[in-house]
């Protein structure tokens, strides 16, 4: 359903003008993160691979199920392996989570947990999330969101948040410092957060 879900996602965004570049979870494998074999053998083939994908566009979109109340342990693994990279790939890059469930509520709790670990690394989420609650009858034949008003509802989402991470790329006015509160300057020696 998730896998849908991106794939809906995807023509939106080709829809308004943009490029999307597919790709599942399957296409990054790497271990379970330890960093004394990172420290011995390196960061894995996939990490690169998923670091690569990242800085070759200006934003990503997360598609995710949720497992018990939380994300996928191996999303959080790749995640965990991509962000020992450096410079660290997720700072500053804009991202937009969806998440699909046979649930009550679409796997919003999972998007919630999702964000933690992107915005810790200075990942820009766009406050808007999209869930989509009973999914197996919540997507049609074709693919596409079954109910009018929330296809809409799907689709305006997308183009605001093409929008903002338009505005970010081509506009250098666009704040390019990322702090959680007003005057906090952030310090090399403790944060994990660059600045650029």
């Amino acid at each position: 359903m998730n896998a849908q879900l991106a794939a809906l996602a995807a023509r939106v965004i080709e829809a308004h003008g943009g490029v999307a570049d597919r790709a599942s979870l399957r296409d990054f494998e790497v271990p379970w993160f330890d960093a004394d074999a990172e420290q011995t053998e390196g960061l894995p083939a996939g990490a690169d691979a998923f670091r690569e994908r990242l800085v070759a566009n200006d934003a990503f979109v997360v598609a995710s199920p949720e497992y018990n109340s939380s994300m996928p342990g191996e999303l959080k693994n790749l995640i965990d392996w991509v962000s020992r990279h450096r410079p660290q790939p997720f700072n500053e890059r804009y991202g937009l989570l969806l998440s699909a469930s046979p649930s009550m509520v679409g796997g919003n709790r999972g998007l919630w947990a999702l964000r933690i670990p992107f915005e810790h690394l200075g990942a820009r989420i766009y406050p808007y999330m999209f869930s989509l609650a009973q999914s197996h009858v919540g997507l049609d034949s074709t693919g596409k969101l079954a109910d009018p008003d929330l296809r809409q509802r799907s689709d305006t989402n997308i183009a605001n948040f093409m929008d903002q991470v338009e505005a970010a790329t081509n506009y250098p006015c666009v704040k390019r410092a990322w702090v959680e509160y007003l005057g906090e300057r952030p310090d090399p020696q403790i944060d994990r957060v660059e600045v650029s």
